[in-house]
Formats: C-alpha cells, sequence, structure tokens
C-alpha cells in the first residue's frame, strides 16, 4: 500500500509517478474524498466535544437538582447526529481504503521506462550458450525418451498444467531442492522456515494478492477464508505482520521450500507446453526484511545469490530490469534471471527478484525502531526465487542433453544422486 501521507501531500507527484506505469486513476476524485474525509473527521471531532460537554452539563444539573429533562434530550440529539457523522466517516475511508489497496508501488528511479517486457533492460549475461551438433529436443521430449515426465497420467489424475515425474528425473527435482536450501543457508547466511502451504486473506491481503488478483488464486472451499499460496512469499513475509521490530534484529533472512499454486487465469494459450507454466510447482524462495535504508542494496545481493545458483549448476543466464510498465503489483524495482532454454532458442525467466520498499509493509503493520536514535517506521520487504525447481531442472535437462537424449547431471548435483553422473534416455528407477 502506498503511504496515504503522500497521497494527501503529494497526490499530483504520486500520481505522475505511477503514470511511468502506465496507471491511470481519477486524482479529482480522490482529492475530492480526502477533502471529504477531513471535513468529516473534523466534524465528528465538535461532535464529540459537544457530547461530552452536553453529558458534564446532566451530572452538574442533576447535581444542583435541576431538571435534566432537556439536557438529556439534547445528549440524545447530539448523540444521533454523532452517529450519523461516524457512519459517513466510514464509508468515505472505506471508499479510500478500496482505492489505496488497488494502487500499485510507485517504481523506482532507476526502474526503466516501457510499456512491457520488449522495453526491459539487459544488465548483464553469464555463461556460453552450447552449440549442438545435432537437432536439440525441448525438455518435453527429454522426459518422453527417459520415460520419467508424463503429463497424460497427470492430466487424468486432475487436469491439464500438471505432470507427474518418477524415477531419476524425480530424484534430480529433489536434489536442486536439497541443494538450493543448502547453498543459501550454508554460504549466504539465511535461516531456513517451515511454513504452512494454506494462508488466511489477511496474509493474502498482507502481501497484495488481494483484492486485486483474487482470480488468479485457488480459494479452498468452505468459509474459512483459506487459500493456496501462489509463493512462499506470502507465509514468510506474513511471519513479522503486525510487529515491531528493533533494529538489532535486522536484517531478517529467509529460505523457504514450498510447492505453488496458481490458477494462471487469463494465461492459456502461452507457455502451454511442458512444465513452463503450470497449477503447482516447487520453488526455493528468499525473504529478506531490511532497515528502508538497507533494501537497495540487499537487492543487489539477494539478486547476486539467485544467480549463484545458475552458476554453480553452469547454466546460461541473463539478468533484466523491468521497466515500469512490466513490474508487478507490488514491486519498486524488479531483475528478472532468464535462463537460456535450447528447446526454445529463448531466454525464459526462471526468478525474479524485487524490492518492495515499505508497500507490503504498510498492509502488514510490519514495523522497526531503533532505541538509539528513536528513529521508528515500516520495515522494507524483499523477495525472490533462488530458484523456481521446475525450470532449474528442465533448463539442465535442455542444456545437458546429448544426440540420444542423455542428460548430464551438473557436477554440483552429483553428491546429491548417489554419484549418479548421467541419466540415459529410457533409463530405470533403480539405476
Amino acid at each position: 500500500m502506498l503511504d496515504p501521507r503522500s497521497l494527501r501531500q503529494n497526490l499530483d507527484d504520486v500520481a505522475a509517478a505511477l503514470g511511468r506505469r502506465g496507471v491511470q486513476f481519477d486524482v479529482v476524485g480522490l482529492r475530492s474524498l480526502e477533502e471529504r474525509r477531513k471535513s468529516l473527521q473534523v466534524h465528528t471531532q465538535k461532535l464529540q466535544n459537544l457530547r461530552n460537554r452536553c453529558a458534564k452539563s446532566v451530572g452538574q444539573a442533576k447535581a444542583r437538582g435541576e431538571d435534566i429533562e432537556p439536557l438529556l434530550r439534547e445528549v440524545a440529539s447530539v448523540s444521533d447526529q454523532l452517529k450519523d457523522a461516524e457512519d459517513q466517516l466510514a464509508t468515505v475511508q472505506d471508499q479510500l481504503n478500496e482505492i489505496l489497496m488497488n494502487l500499485p508501488n510507485i517504481p523506482h528511479d532507476s526502474v526503466p521506462d516501457g510499456e512491457g517486457e520488449e522495453d526491459n533492460v539487459e544488465v548483464r549475461r553469464w555463461g556460453t550458450i552450447p552449440d549442438f551438433a545435432f537437432s536439440v529436443m525441448d525438455h518435453v521430449e527429454l522426459g518422453k525418451r527417459s520415460r520419467q515426465l508424463d503429463f497424460d497420467r497427470a492430466a487424468k489424475i486432475t487436469g491439464s498444467r500438471f505432470v507427474v515425474m518418477s524415477g531419476t528425473l524425480a530424484r534430480l527435482h529433489r536434489a536442486l531442492i536439497q541443494f538450493m536450501l543448502d547453498l543459501h543457508r550454508r554460504e549466504h547466511g539465511y535461516e531456513e522456515v517451515y511454513v504452512p502451504y494454506i494462508v488466511n486473506r489477511d496474509s493474502m491481503t498482507g502481501t497484495g494478492q488481494l483484492p486485486k488478483f483474487e482470480s488468479e488464486l485457488f480459494a479452498l472451499c468452505g468459509d474459512q477464508g483459506f487459500y493456496l499460496i501462489p509463493t512462499a512469499e506470502v507465509p514468510v513475509t506474513n511471519l513479522v505482520r503486525d510487529e515491531m521490530l528493533d533494529s538489532s534484529s535486522l536484517p531478517q533472512r529467509y529460505v523457504c521450500h514450498t510447492p505453488c499454486f496458481r490458477s494462471e487465469a487469463g494465461s492459456y494459450g502461452k507457455d502451454t507446453r511442458g512444465m513452463i507454466r503450470q497449477h503447482q510447482f516447487e520453488k526455493v524462495e528468499l525473504v529478506q526484511i531490511v532497515e528502508p535504508d538497507e533494501s537497495y542494496t540487499a537487492l543487489e545481493e539477494l539478486t547476486a545469490h539467485a544467480e549463484t545458483v545458475l552458476r554453480r549448476l553452469d547454466l546460461p543466464y541473463r539478468v533484466v530490469a523491468l521497466c515500469c510498465g512490466d513490474l508487478g503489483f507490488g514491486a519498486a524495482k524488479t531483475y528478472d534471471l532468464e535462463v537460456w532454454l535450447p528447446g526454445q532458442q529463448h531466454y525464459r525467466e526462471i526468478s525474479s527478484c524485487s524490492n518492495y520498499e515499505g508497500f507490503q509493509a504498510r498492509r502488514l503493520q510490519a514495523r522497526w525502531r531503533d532505541r538509539k536514535s528513536k528513529t521508528s517506521g515500516v520495515v522494507h520487504t524483499l523477495n525472490g526465487s533462488a530458484l523456481a525447481v521446475g525450470r532449474t531442472l528442465l533448463a539442465i535437462m535442455e542444456n545437458n542433453q546429448d544426440e540420444h537424449g542423455n542428460i548430464r547431471i551438473p557436477d554440483t548435483l552429483v553428491n546429491y544422486m548417489d554419484g549418479l553422473e548421467v541419466i540415459e534416455a529410457e533409463a530405470s528407477e533403480h539405476q
């Protein structure tokens, strides 16, 4: 959520900043609502004071033995007026809150201008794109060769955009998760956490999934208001909801592995082949909670941590800075990591690393204070995938294939695979 004070004091500047994202909203209407809120608030406070004075007069008149009926009628009249004013104020405040909850974050000054993906700016590349002397296969064909990726049986069990993995590919998928957790815990200093995969409405609202993206979530049946998580960002960031954090406890860094569930509403017709865009997938997520002055240093650090995974796996990738028009709803700045997929001859997103500044923290009421300087305010929150496990798996498959459909396991993962170095086409599970 944007800072309400900025909207009150610098509304035109906020509108111009959101205009960089292509977001237009009713500035005149918002300003009118804010003026009405202030007027009603002043009126309500006056009525509260008047009611208190009237109530005091009743007590004084009663002590003097005077007739208090006229005063009681006045108290009742003022109370009715106050109730009406409070109701009007609550209605206006609800209207303002609805507008605030649906406005995206303001892009950081360093975010490039642009309207969409084609305007994102490449920051750097790493690795060598493999030069195959044969016709490359994508991960779907490779999975068929090894008989260890099965989309048909997954569709029978559930529906489209699910997969059944078996044998050594299932083991490799699990090995990737363990490798990522170990790397970020041991070398990058993150605390590993295990969290619920089901969250309540307050948690979804706190990180910005609600109310705007309700159609993209899997809501559970019943009236409890529960949702399957779309990313570990939701439960992990909510660990600090409604908390006042001492500066000595910051930064807080968490690494978490969870399944993720997304309805992918509106995405039908694109990226439907294989494992690129599924309703259920795994991620290892990094979350940082930091002091505001440290958040952009933390963003560079978090992005580098995600890059380390790709480098250790020897997967060619590039880093792009998202333009204003391609930013996610709550992000002030985002770097995407895009891995090279030979089967598509294209770089594809495998991680987004974002600084949300205080956007999520205001929704979460997550604050910090410095006992020495007496400084306090909202924390800044950051998160990034390190990495999306399924896309990492298919990137390994496609970049490490040979002409027979065999897949070389990256050296980093051999120990996690009990010394196995190659997944052979038509390999058995017990190889």
